[in-house]
């Protein structure tokens, strides 16, 4: 991971996952990064104060009278100190400001968003992984161009994320070791390390995020400058397109559109370019596979398996269910072709029902085994009869599902990974989750952006 931003070889053993998509829709692969928790915010819930109507800062009206002289008179006379120097007074307060501003901001994220205190609010991992989201779209979220960031975002994004990823030092796993005693005995106690999910998935990301930093770091003096087109309306904030652009399109037009001189960039800067673009573009890929995993590993909502139709054939359609009845082989690519998906919206109402299908194939063929909790359903499959017709159809749905992915690496999140993402009540998982998701976000942001003074560059050399 090191070598990446210094070496032309950049193979990570990605795997795609559904989870680039873009925020100008929510629903869509041209949409939101984020289906669910993916959404995008003026301002972060948990790095600015937000005006709730839940609570006002106000003090409310008491019935009980306050003795406010008697109290006074029974305090000490505190003894005269010399007069302190004005800017240790401004540091001294700027701290004290900063500690209750803390408290006030994990306050809200124990309370779970209701600041009522009755407890109505999300859980903890819902929370915080709204939290990292929110953060993200108050730092990046109005970054549309290849320049360093802010200092004081950048300050910012540290800052807090460095206090939204403590929480992690505390999640930890017990294992037994042998302790030795004084007078020789070996005894077998539990000691805690830290969980190995977390132990492994969160260093690399956090080394991704500073790469994602130097990236953009190294675009302070550039070749390129930035001509706005249109004005900058409210939806710029949601202006990080995740999909790969290459050319302006009429639909992004609050876009800063990049320049060049006439013959284009020098060739150094042509390469400097490149060279960031294959980085920001093997990030995007590990921060997606890290992604992929962990949704993988969340559990399956009951709410999602309630919502399953009866028959696979009902969700996919009589045409679909043919094709995947007939023949010894099937060809998933061959029935992506013949379907002739037009939209990013197609694809993703296409995934979403042939992963219900499979799910529903699934639950079929373990019907017939007492054990009837979900969980156990990978042991069940295991035991399955392969020649079943539900296990065949489940395996060919899974198959479809995947090169359908394959084939939109940028599609949005599935029904499927917005559930567990609502319902995952793992802190941990939803911290790596929401981690990767955003800095995925980003790398993707680059890459885009990096295409688009290519592009120009191109054209430029193409007309001079």
């Amino acid at each position: 991971m090191d070598n990446l931003s210094n070496s032309d070889d950049y193979d990570l053993g990605y795997q795609p996952s559904p989870s680039s998509v873009d925020q100008n829709d929510r629903s869509t692969m041209s949409g939101s990064p984020f289906a669910y928790s993916r959404t995008f915010s003026e301002t972060s819930a948990f790095s600015e104060p937000i005006d709730d109507s839940s609570f006002s800062s106000e003090r409310s009206p008491s019935p009980w009278p306050v003795a406010k002289s008697r109290s006074l008179t029974r305090l000490p006379m505190k003894p005269h100190k010399p007069p302190v120097d004005d800017h240790k007074l401004d540091d001294h307060e700027s701290t004290d400001s900063e500690l209750e501003l803390m408290k006030e901001r994990f306050a809200k994220l124990l309370l779970g968003e209701d600041m009522s205190g009755s407890g109505k609010g999300v859980s903890t991992s819902v929370t915080i992984s709204n939290a990292i989201t929110n953060l993200y779209a108050t730092v990046f979220g109005q970054n549309l161009r290849l320049a360093p960031l802010n200092p004081e975002k950048k300050a910012l994004w540290k800052r807090e994320m460095d206090c939204l990823l403590s929480v992690c030092d505390y999640i930890v796993e017990f294992s037994p070791t042998l302790h030795d005693l004084d007078d020789g005995t070996s005894v077998e106690v539990m000691a805690s390390t830290p969980r190995s999910d977390i132990c492994i998935n969160l260093p690399a990301l956090q080394k991704l995020d500073m790469m994602l930093i130097e990236i953009l770091d190294s675009f302070e003096d550039t070749e390129f400058w930035y001509a706005k087109q249109g004005s900058m309306s409210g939806n710029s904030i949601r202006s990080g397109s995740f999909r790969k652009v290459a050319q302006r399109k009429e639909e992004k037009w609050w876009l800063p559109i990049p320049c060049v001189s006439p013959g284009g960039v020098s060739e150094k800067a042509r390469k400097h370019l490149r060279h960031k673009r294959d980085c920001a573009n093997q990030i995007h890929k590990a921060a997606m596979a890290i992604n992929s995993t962990i949704l993988a590993e969340m559990e399956i909502p009951d709410t999602y398996m309630a919502t399953l139709p009866k028959s696979g054939k009902a969700c996919l359609g009589d045409s679909i269910y043919r094709y995947m009845c007939t023949g010894d082989k099937f060809l998933p690519d061959h029935l992506l072709d013949c379907l002739s998906i037009a939209s990013e919206h197609e694809a993703l109402e296409l995934a979403d029902r042939v992963e219900a299908s499979m799910y529903t194939w699934r639950r079929k063929t373990c019907l017939s085994h007492s054990k009837s909790s979900w969980d156990l359903v990978k042991d069940l499959m295991a035991e399955s009869d392969r020649s079943d017709k539900n296990y065949v159809l489940a395996e060919r749905a899974e198959s479809l599902l995947f090169c359908l992915k394959q084939r939109y690496p940028e599609l949005s999140q599935t029904t499927l990974d917005t559930s567990k993402i609502q319902y995952n009540k793992d802190v941990g998982k939803a911290i790596l989750e929401s981690y990767s998701r955003v800095l995925e976000g980003v790398a993707f942001n680059i890459v885009a952006w990096i295409e688009d003074v290519l592009h120009v560059d191109r054209t430029m050399r193409i007309e001079e």
